[in-house]
């Protein structure tokens, strides 16, 4: 698994105590380590975890190791990047993006 500074590592047993009872918006990275596009995010949520770390946390779920969680939230490709706020999904993306893109699409839920 490729740690991402600035972005926790959650797994199916912490992904309620860490994503689903936060205070604000998570966005979660579902990610594999055989993913190219999910290596090409690592720069991108390492930016984005340490410039909005005032109105955003980031952390990463790796499927192969955390399968209850993939399943639950019906994650089928990766990276799929989730953000969750008040327990609950309230925007997905699915794929690879440039850090201002990526901000673009979530400003409406951040």
């Amino acid at each position: 698994m490729v740690q991402i500074t600035g972005v926790a590592t959650v797994t199916d047993e912490t992904f309620a105590a860490e994503v689903l009872a936060a205070e604000g918006p998570v966005l979660v990275d579902f990610t594999a380590d055989w993913c190219p596009p999910c290596r090409q995010m690592v720069p991108v949520l390492a930016d984005i975890a340490r410039e909005e770390a005032h109105r955003l946390t980031v952390v990463s779920l790796d499927v192969d190791h955390n399968p209850q969680t993939q399943a639950a939230y019906g994650v089928l490709s990766m990276p799929t990047l989730m953000v969750f706020r008040g327990g609950e999904p309230v925007k997905s993306v699915v794929g690879a993006r440039a850090k201002a893109r990526l901000l673009r699409e979530l400003d409406d839920v951040l």
